[in-house]
């Protein structure tokens, strides 16, 4: 699969796969690079900095063998896409990508069109090795731009300036024919609609089909969060925050990147493949320290997840096992309330027919009638439940009435 020409060569095995109702959505793998140069103060995900950096062939041989042990609980599917995140993989080498993705092309069939996805930090370092990914096989890069002013970058935890950003943005353009990036907002009272809409109206015009906007909030664990408790870190009042969300979408609207699920916009068309496979329900394999994944198997829907301590999790693969702390058979029940909090985070919506198919019940047609008439829910033409724009901004709420 290096230098991205086997992307081209058409899949014989179909989608593979036993039958299940969201096998139309497709199957993905998840690629987790846990290792970061500094930890951001609001990031929860497992990510790890250390002062000498990982032997990167190690990795390669364990993630070799990891991705051998998925396809042997998954065999005979074919990827739609393939996501490296993290942590910051834009810090691995060109060939150790390459490695990988040929060895996930020796399990799988690749869909012509798979969509290859790397996260990567703008910072000039990382944007300089743009060429060797691309050459390795990925098609799509995603940059932790999060700000455009160098004050808040600061705050935020960012190695980059803003200028750095651009110019990294400037580099994905030249190599990749698609590309998104994420900014924050909400994350400083001082930002008013009026600032956060100069800054989406500048990325807006360095963007080409793409944008992922997030609203800050304060995860637990978190150095934010230890701050926020402290009184040290204020953040906008929710009442601001949903001004800066309605900011948001029609600055986005404006320029044709609607919307596409919460945090998410893009050209009709251009939506990140991979998250669409989560947002479907449909299968994934995780690979890598603290990677989870859903695999549908004879006995059903799992959930797994894998050691999130890197050196744990090389450990456990060197020694011949496996690096799973999870595996749990999901009830019918627990497959439904993740379809609704997955596919309601989509403008699109949930299906009330794969809901039936996934948790063996119907949805309770008195509730769906209740929350249409207070204005979180609506039914499209076509039979979908979407949320609406305020039933979004409430949607944990929204998704456990709906479940009940």
């Amino acid at each position: 699969m290096s230098g991205g020409a086997a992307l081209a060569v058409p899949s014989p095995a179909g989608a593979g796969g036993p039958a299940h109702p969201t096998a139309g959505a497709g199957f993905a793998v998840y690629v987790h690079w846990p290792f970061c140069l500094a930890k951001c103060p609001y990031c929860d995900f497992n990510s790890h900095v250390r002062h000498s950096p990982p032997d990167q062939a190690r990795f390669v041989a364990a993630f070799r063998r990891e991705i051998a042990q998925r396809a042997a609980l998954a065999p005979g599917r074919t990827v739609s896409s393939i996501f490296f995140g993290g942590g910051t993989p834009s810090l691995m080498e060109g060939a150790t990508v390459g490695a990988i993705l040929d060895a996930i092309a020796a399990h799988w069939a690749i869909a012509p069109d798979c969509e290859v996805s790397l996260e990567a930090n703008p910072t000039s370092v990382e944007a300089g090795r743009f060429r060797d990914f691309r050459a390795a096989g990925v098609n799509r890069v995603s940059l932790g731009v999060q700000a455009l002013n160098d004050a808040d970058l600061k705050a935020l935890g960012r190695m980059h300036s803003a200028e750095e950003a651009l110019a990294a943005v400037a580099i994905a353009r030249r190599h990749f024919e698609r590309y998104s990036f994420d900014l924050i907002y909400a994350r400083a009272p001082e930002q008013t609609p009026a600032l956060w809409r100069a800054e989406l109206e500048l990325a807006i015009s360095h963007a080409a089909e793409h944008l992922s906007l997030y609203q800050l909030t304060i995860e637990s664990g978190t150095a934010f969060e230890r701050l926020f408790r402290a009184g040290k870190l204020a953040i906008p009042d929710p009442e601001a925050g949903a001004a800066l969300y309605e900011v948001t979408q029609e600055v986005t609207a404006k320029h044709g990147l609607p919307v596409y699920e919460i945090s998410n916009h893009a050209r009709p068309g251009a939506e990140c493949r991979h998250n669409l496979v989560y947002w479907h329900y449909g299968e994934y394999a995780g690979v890598g320290p603290g990677a989870h994944g859903r695999l549908v198997g004879p006995d059903g829907r799992r959930a797994q997840s894998t050691e999130k301590s890197p050196e744990a999790w090389l450990a456990r693969i060197e020694a011949g096992g496996d690096a799973l702390v999870e595996d749990e058979r999901l009830s019918a029940e627990a497959q439904g309330d993740e379809y609704l909090l997955m596919g309601l985070r989509l403008v699109e919506g949930i299906d009330p027919a794969v809901f039936e198919g996934l948790a063996g019940r119907k949805l309770n047609g008195n509730r769906i009638g209740a929350l249409v008439a207070e204005g979180f829910l609506l039914r499209r033409p076509d039979g979908r439940l979407a949320a609406t724009p305020e039933g979004a901004l409430l949607l944990d709420a929204l998704v456990a009435d709906l479940a009940a």
